[in-house]
């Protein structure tokens, strides 16, 4: 008779977890979502005339939350730094760390009007933090199995989010390194949503996976943004357009894309949101009142989505729930 198989005792008392030790990357993508709300109200009392300052309060509050979380996050990779390749290994985990790399540009983007300076170091430390960091999403990729080599919405964050550092650097007048920027990322972005396309039309994504689907939007509303701050308003009107037919398709299958209900990568709707109401109310003219309606519907959106994610993290059942993983 075969005997049963022999498990561990459980612990007792259980072993404590130390401060950040399973820090979840996931927390990002709401956090990116909230610095891209503050930056669409900076837009708003631009183009419509409310105080400033709401949009500072909400920016300066989300910067302060960045830093926090993204100090966890390296204070969890100084206890062990094999923890980095292990989150990179997983969806939520790549999404995560991607959106805290890009959150050093938005915070450059946040600090423009009040230094210059700071907003170009740091758009200079972020080329080289979320280079590395693509360097090893590519080699991850590599790595792992065919069928987690897919192409995702997500690979956007990682190859795409590039174009983020072009609203500092077009104001910074950093012409020439826009423009490659641009270009390039317009390639890529091109690419990605034909190879979407096709992947989409010969395999329907599982129901928790499809909220990514949001993702696509981002791409349109920042290159728009940026051809804006080019002088090319063509070449954003188009992209306006581009974000509006995709925006459309979200909001007509919106009951099939959120089909498998509430989870972190509901952070992938916070900022395709914000930032196509920022694309909107930087065109100016009929588009603002457009831009004032979407931007509402983000007001409503973005908070409610990323109080749920970081009450998670703070109760600590986003680190499982994402499979996050432990120093």
């Amino acid at each position: 008779m075969k005997r049963p198989p022999i498990f561990p005792p459980p612990q007792f008392p259980p072993v404590k977890l130390r401060a950040f030790q399973r820090m979840p990357p996931a927390v990002f993508p709401v956090i990116m979502g909230l610095f891209g709300l503050g930056l669409a109200l900076r837009r708003g009392a631009e183009a419509v005339g409310y105080p400033v300052a709401i949009a500072e309060i909400v920016l300066g509050a989300v910067s302060l939350l960045w830093v926090f979380a993204t100090l966890g996050y390296l204070a969890k990779v100084r206890l062990r730094r094999g923890v980095v390749m292990e989150d990179l290994a997983i969806l939520p985990g790549r999404t995560g760390l991607a959106a805290m790399s890009l959150g050093v540009w938005l915070l450059a983007a946040t600090l423009l009007p009040y230094s210059r300076l700071a907003a170009e170091a740091l758009l200079y430390a972020g080329l080289a933090v979320h280079g590395g960091l693509a360097a090893l999403i590519i080699l991850t990729l590599i790595r792992a199995p065919a069928e987690a080599r897919a192409v995702t919405p997500v690979w956007h964050l990682h190859f795409v989010g590039f174009i983020i550092a072009g609203l500092s650097a077009a104001p910074l007048g950093l012409d020439a390194l826009v423009s490659v920027i641009f270009w390039g990322t317009a390639l890529i972005t091109a690419g990605l949503w034909g190879l979407s396309l096709v992947q989409l039309i010969r395999r329907i994504p599982p129901a928790p996976l499809r909220p990514l689907l949001a993702i696509h939007l981002s791409p349109a509303c920042l290159l728009g943004s940026v051809a804006v701050l080019m002088d090319m308003r063509p070449v954003a009107v188009g992209f306006a357009l581009i974000g509006a037919g995709i925006l459309l398709v979200l909001l007509l299958t919106a009951r099939w894309v959120t089909e498998s209900g509430f989870s972190a990568l509901w952070g992938a709707f916070t900022f395709p949101v914000a930032a196509y109401a920022a694309l909107l109310l930087s065109l100016g003219g009929a588009w603002v009142w457009l831009g004032v309606a979407v931007l509402t519907a983000a007001i409503g959106i973005v908070p409610a989505i990323a109080l749920k994610v970081i009450q998670g993290w703070t109760k600590g059942t986003l680190a499982a729930k994402t499979n996050a993983a432990t120093a």
